[in-house]
């Protein structure tokens, strides 16, 4: 069944200048334990490693909901549990990187854009989430700019492939596209798009789709 999203829908922008990823940083898998949809995702996941030729180890994986059995299975995979939640700020430093994000809120992304604000950096990664696009049409432009600012700056910088939708798969993968930001065109955005680099903090948002660390925090005590 899975193959049938081939893993090489995801090959063409892997084969980008900035050279296939070296490893891979997953978000937001969930109780995959629970939940048939995760597991397909989990599944993916596995396939494109495979394809990609990352090794499990080189990829690391967080979601504040995983039980300690899930954990537990997610290391027996040979995959890395990053210690704490990083809320999506995840720099690539130089290695290209894959992002593996299904369904995750839009702060999660606009985080991780900011924490590689800037062409070197957003040029060695590629995002598997839901499609920017799709958040740029259901969006007020207003509320875009004010809340997902680094979404909305990126835009004119992205190119995106959705997946091919497969029946069996609508639910665990509709909306869900590679994005990848060729360092051609982010050196065409204007500079003082790269000169405001404040950090997102969503005052305003209403419809948070996030766990913070301080939420975590105050939940647990």
């Amino acid at each position: 069944g899975l193959t049938a999203l081939p893993a090489g829908a995801v090959r063409a922008p892997l084969s980008s200048p900035a050279g296939p990823p070296a490893r891979c940083v997953c978000y937001g898998l969930g109780r995959f334990a629970a939940c048939p949809a995760a597991r397909d995702q989990l599944a993916f996941l596995l396939l494109l490693l495979e394809e990609l030729r990352v090794p499990p180890a080189r990829c690391a994986l967080f979601d504040p909901v995983f039980s300690g059995r899930e954990a537990a299975a997610l290391e027996a995979l040979g995959l890395r549990l990053l210690p704490e939640n990083e809320e999506g700020k995840h720099g690539v430093e130089d290695s290209a990187t894959l992002f593996y994000m299904v369904h995750c809120g839009k702060a999660l992304y606009n985080n991780l854009l900011w924490s590689n604000w800037s062409p070197a950096a957003l040029s060695k990664l590629v995002i598997i989430g839901n499609s920017f696009r799709g958040i740029e049409e259901r969006l007020l432009s207003r509320i875009l700019e004010r809340d997902y600012s680094y979404i909305a700056k990126v835009l004119k910088g992205t190119e995106e492939v959705a997946l091919p939708s497969h029946p069996r798969y609508l639910d665990t993968f509709n909306d869900t596209s590679v994005h990848w930001f060729p360092l051609d065109k982010l050196q065409e955005l204007s500079p003082e798009v790269w000169n405001f680099v404040e950090e997102p903090t969503y005052q305003d948002c209403e419809d948070l789709e996030i766990i913070r660390k301080q939420d975590r925090a105050a939940a647990q005590s």
